[in-house]
């Protein structure tokens, strides 16, 4: 866990130092947010983990129309605190908040890891918030690449943040395919994904839907095949999948396969 996040806010500050200031200023696929505000946001949530209060806004930014929930409020909150600063003052803080949280982490007792509290997914334990994080992180990479044109390369993409960030993702696939997707009672779902990312989703439909290993000796009754990099950026809600029809194919229960699609993002 902590080798992916360090990792992750590694990976990250290379990618700023290659920014050129005008580049810090590019708008994002996140509404309303640029560069800038983009890694603004890291360091607020990393601070926050930290203990450091929330700042205070003169504004009500929950009437902003991409602040949709509690958690988007306290993101502006510092996303707006640090809009301020230049490039290189934004990126000297990231610097020292993540290496003050790498300090705190390594430290961070076993039984600590374990422990019950509120993370973005319900509550759990500490570890899967952090896991949570890692996806968090590697997302926003991927928003800054994406914005600057400067995509990972395949040796850039594969490493411990993006597969326990497809873990992450993978494990809000039950509730993507059987709540959000409606995929009916007795179907066997799976995601084939395909490049550097390679790998299997499989989701069975009994009652509910679950995650599971594979199906047995049965086939899916859909199956949906995608680049893998693609999918995070669905699922995360970047991209429109009216977008990408051509690089998405189907198979079995094609009605199913694209309302599933159609309702992959399920990010907050």
């Amino acid at each position: 866990m902590l080798d992916a996040l360090f990792a992750s806010w590694r990976d990250i500050e290379h990618l700023l130092q290659t920014l050129e200031s005008e580049e810090w200023m590019t708008e994002t696929s996140l509404p309303g947010w640029t560069v800038h505000d983009v890694v603004a946001h890291i360091i607020g949530t990393e601070s926050m983990l930290r203990g450091v209060a929330t700042p205070e806004m003169d504004v009500d930014v929950s009437t902003l129309k991409h602040v949709r929930n509690d958690i988007g409020v306290m993101n502006e909150h510092w996303v707006r605190k640090l809009r301020g600063l230049d490039p290189g003052e934004l990126q000297q803080m990231f610097s020292t908040v993540t290496a003050q949280r790498r300090s705190e982490l390594s430290d961070l007792p076993v039984a600590q890891w374990n422990e019950i509290t509120a993370t973005p997914a319900g509550p759990d334990t500490y570890g899967r918030f952090m896991r949570v994080r890692i996806f968090d992180c590697w997302m926003h990479e991927l928003d800054i690449r994406d914005a600057v044109a400067r995509p990972a390369s395949d040796r850039e993409l594969v490493g411990p943040a993006s597969t326990l960030a497809l873990d992450e993702m993978a494990a809000s696939m039950g509730f993507v395919v059987g709540k959000l997707g409606g995929a009916p009672d007795g179907a066997r779902v799976r995601i084939e994904l395909t490049g550097p990312l390679q790998r299997e989703i499989n989701i069975a439909i009994q009652g509910r839907g679950r995650v599971v290993q594979n199906f047995g000796a049965e086939q899916p009754t859909s199956t949906i095949t995608m680049d893998g990099v693609l999918f995070t950026r669905l699922a995360g809600g970047r991209t429109p999948p009216s977008a990408h029809s051509g690089a998405i194919t189907f198979g079995g229960d094609e009605v199913v396969g694209r309302r599933i699609v159609e309702h992959l993002d399920y990010v907050i």
